[in-house]
């Protein structure tokens, strides 16, 4: 008896085929779900067009929209990488998914990989949306795309360690609770809406979070025209390495 010829032929397909499909799930979970879009596109819009037309906060000289449009962008990094990334992944290791995943053919590197592929897609959305938004409100951006795409790039590898960690040490319920708290605080005090030298002396505090580093740095390049703020790009890398450190040393999958 022949041995016969079977198509197609069982085994687990190539790592970088699986690692596209589950970034193009993540992408789709993430858009469908109405908790998320609150944050990641909702609430940054709402805050742009608001503030920028609305005498609320004292941005200090030149045009609200100019300060405002850097800060949110780096607050829509914060929403998807950060406290979205967190909440969904929390909810997935509390009801099995990440075990369930982990025990697929998939290896947990790429499963990592793919929620963060799935992170850059939403953010790249996001950046398109804000910036239209921006520009309609007269917003006119200064400095060059590579400053701001590595400043982004950083700002999203520190968030999304944070949100790992967040997501594979609490429970569920604490990780929704505290991710949300920590978006408010951060909004408040990360120089987003607000100047950090309205806080005085607490504002040379406030400069070292991510969120700080983020939206000052992209506001040093868009609205200074700036080539590179250094220091700020050190800060998140800092924040990068911490965080997706611990991330990778403490994270449990059940």
């Amino acid at each position: 008896m022949s041995t016969g010829t079977y198509a197609p032929k069982p085994g687990a397909a190539p790592v970088g085929r699986m690692i596209a499909a589950q970034t193009a799930l993540e992408t789709r979970m993430l858009l469908r779900n109405g908790e998320q879009l609150l944050l990641t596109v909702i609430i940054p819009s709402l805050l742009l067009v608001l503030f920028s037309t609305v005498d609320v906060v004292d941005t200090g000289t030149g045009r609200a929209v100019d300060f405002l449009a850097p800060g949110v962008l780096a607050l829509a990094v914060m929403s998807t990488a950060f406290t979205g990334q967190a909440i969904a992944t929390g909810f997935e290791r509390r009801y099995g998914v990440l075990k369930r995943l982990g025990a697929s053919p998939l290896p947990r590197w790429a499963l990592m990989t793919a929620k963060t592929l799935s992170v850059l897609v939403t953010e790249v959305l996001q950046v398109v949306l804000l910036t239209a938004i921006a520009l309609a409100l007269g917003w006119s951006p200064q400095g060059g795309a590579p400053s701001v795409l590595l400043l982004l790039v950083l700002g999203t590898a520190a968030f999304s360690g944070l949100g790992l960690l967040m997501a594979g040490t609490l429970k569920a319920e604490a990780t929704l609770a505290a991710a949300n708290l920590v978006f408010l605080l951060l909004l408040v005090g990360g120089g987003v809406i607000v100047p950090l030298e309205k806080f005085g002396a607490a504002g040379d505090v406030l400069a070292l979070l991510p969120i700080s580093a983020l939206s000052d740095g992209l506001r040093d390049v868009l609205q200074n025209g700036a080539s590179m703020p250094w220091g700020d790009a050190l800060i998140l890398a800092v924040w990068a390495v911490l965080g997706l450190g611990a991330a990778a040393r403490f994270f449990r999958w059940e």
